[in-house]
């Protein structure tokens, strides 16, 4: 395929935020590559049908690095390079269990392959296309619950300590990144009414739709802020700076 755009990978993107992301960036004239878990995911086969050759889906489990391999060389025969990569699969595990409960460890252990891990094998793995992209920029999609100041919980020990992991991350991927011309950014995406507790969070206080475009202003005003100056933030989906 000849480059005529700008390319974008978002993982998780099967619904919730990672769908809505990947539908903005489409929008917008990107090359959309969409990570998509389950097969027969009824939002992307509608982008596919809106935007046709523009979006490419690709079968992606961020726990597993022959998948994650995979996706590589797909983008690779494909774009030959990468600009901009959205982090954004997850999972949520028990949020109910606390210290005096019994404690799933190996349960513990698939959501930190997943939300710490997946990132970090997704990130290493398409480093050498993301140095060939012009704007080489990750995006981590963190949580307010992997704020160690702002804690207040008393249970969610997999998914907060996976987004805390996910945050060190994020910056010492960023120091290697840097020197290379690179930028990481971690993002709390806002409450978002998503099907994480196996049903819709319709209480939450924000669509997929309106995260996502809020997360895309942000992203840009960054990208226009010389690559000299990044830093490796952790802010809201508004761009507001969060407690590590």
């Amino acid at each position: 395929m000849t480059k005529t755009t700008k390319t974008v990978f978002v993982s998780g993107a099967d619904r919730g935020v990672g769908l809505a992301l990947a539908s903005v960036w489409l929008g917008k004239g990107y090359t959309v590559f969409a990570g998509q878990y389950a097969e027969g995911t009824q939002g992307l086969s509608e982008l596919q049908q809106q935007y046709g050759d523009q979006l490419h889906i690709v079968q992606l489990d961020v726990s597993r690095d022959e998948s994650v391999a995979q996706a590589v060389s797909y983008v690779a025969d494909r774009a030959g390079q990468l600009d901009l990569l959205f982090n954004n699969a997850a999972i949520l595990g028990d949020i109910q269990a606390k210290i005096t409960d019994e404690l799933n460890y190996a349960e513990m252990m698939g959501v930190f392959n997943v939300n710490t891990l997946g990132s970090l094998r997704m990130s290493q793995s398409f480093m050498p296309l993301l140095l060939k992209g012009e704007t080489k920029m990750i995006v981590n999609i963190s949580s307010e619950a992997g704020s160690i100041s702002n804690c207040h919980r008393d249970s969610w020990y997999a998914y907060c300590m996976s987004k805390a992991a996910l945050n060190m991350q994020s910056k010492l991927v960023h120091n290697g990144f840097k020197p290379l011309g690179g930028r990481v950014l971690a993002m709390h995406p806002g409450w978002v009414q998503t099907y994480m507790q196996g049903k819709l969070d319709a209480n939450a206080e924000l669509t997929p739709e309106q995260s996502a475009a809020s997360i895309t202003r942000v992203v840009e005003e960054k990208l226009a802020q010389p690559q000299s100056q990044a830093e490796c933030e952790y802010v809201d989906y508004n761009g507001t700076a969060m407690n590590w």
